[in-house]
């Protein structure tokens, strides 16, 4: 009996860039967004992502014909989203970008700790997305349980020995300052050497109360001073504005 021909990856591509200097630290890279999480914070300026759905049959096919003409020119692939983290086959992607000789990369919010296990052994470098402090992370997603979740992917990226980096997306309509500076305190403390605050956007957003001016917001300068202040802390600390 002759094998069978190798499965494809099913996944529902949301979008594609074909080169990024941003998303992957020091690498150039492509991103693959797929369709679907689970969260709904109010400043997602992805809102177009949320809703989950299927893969088309031919959806990664076409990922990887893509895939094979940047081969000696990309370094490395993120899967992004949504929460990419929400489709199983996401190891089977990962190994077969990984055979063409690209670096993985993936960014994920950490709510599904036993599919990032998952996924460990296919990845050079994670991107963690840090909602917020403990006890308002849940409500900034909107969903419960996430906190813990969270809580329990960070614990094994700690352990694992893959190069990652926090970041907190800061919207003024959750968080201060204050609260800002104990999270980054707080993730320091735990070992955490790489973060990345980045403002959010307002552009487009999920909750159309997070496109409106916050009038209690820091200034530009006081967010600034607050990261100098910062910086001892991490090996590695930008500001993304």
């Amino acid at each position: 009996m002759s094998d069978s021909a190798p499965r494809w990856p099913h996944l529902p591509v949301a979008g594609l860039t074909p080169m990024t200097t941003l998303d992957y630290p020091d690498h150039l890279a492509a991103v693959i967004f797929l369709q679907g999480c689970p969260l709904r914070c109010g400043y997602c300026h992805n809102p177009q992502m949320l809703e989950p759905r299927r893969a088309k049959p031919d959806e990664w096919a076409e990922v990887e014909a893509f895939l094979g003409t940047r081969r000696g020119l990309l370094e490395g692939v993120v899967f992004s989203g949504g929460e990419p983290t929400l489709h199983a086959d996401l190891p089977l992607a990962a190994a077969r970008v990984r055979a063409l000789g690209f670096k993985v990369g993936l960014h994920t919010a950490g709510v599904y700790p036993r599919r990032l296990a998952a996924m460990l052994p296919h990845l050079d470098w994670v991107g963690l997305d840090v909602k917020g402090p403990d006890a308002h992370f849940d409500a900034i997603v909107g969903r419960p349980g996430m906190g813990a979740a969270h809580r329990e992917s960070l614990a094994q990226l700690l352990a694992s020995g893959i190069t990652f980096e926090c970041r907190t997306t800061v919207h003024w309509r959750d968080l201060d300052l204050e609260d800002l500076h104990c999270l980054a305190l707080d993730l320091a403390s735990q070992g955490v050497e790489r973060y990345a605050i980045q403002v959010a956007r307002t552009g487009q957003c999920l909750d159309e109360a997070y496109a409106q001016p916050v009038t209690t917001a820091p200034s530009t300068a006081e967010l600034h001073e607050l990261v100098h202040r910062l910086k001892p802390a991490f090996r590695r600390l930008e500001l993304r504005e």
